[in-house]
């Protein structure tokens, strides 16, 4: 379900050269996470099921999409970053970057864990 207020915050604080990707990760969390409500958290967008499922953030050179549990992932794509407790993130620089094999394994990931 798309919120207001992530439509306006995409609107008016990703750069357009980012509005692709953050269109087409909106789209595989509608697809894959249909019962995750689309919310502002932390000042981003984000996905929240029982929990945060997944948050996006815009810099100048690209689209950060992080997994709130991520750390608990299995990632047989190799594409998540960071070394924290608990988030882990995969940077995407444009469209073509996107995997969207990798990001449906890691989506599904997050709803079964916040089912738990």
């Amino acid at each position: 379900m798309s919120d207001q207020a992530v439509d306006e915050y995409v609107k008016d604080r990703v750069a357009p050269v980012h509005l692709p990707t953050v269109a087409a990760l909106r789209e595989l969390m509608k697809q894959h996470a249909p019962n995750a409500r689309e919310v502002i958290a932390y000042g981003s967008p984000a996905w929240r099921g029982k929990k945060n499922l997944a948050i996006i953030s815009a810099s100048k050179t690209h689209i950060t999409l992080a997994f709130d549990r991520g750390a608990e992932f299995t990632d047989a794509h190799g594409l998540l970053e960071g070394v924290g407790k608990k988030t882990r993130h995969v940077k995407i620089k444009k469209p073509e970057d996107i995997r969207p094999d990798a990001l449906r394994d890691y989506i599904n990931q997050a709803v079964a864990l916040d089912q738990q």
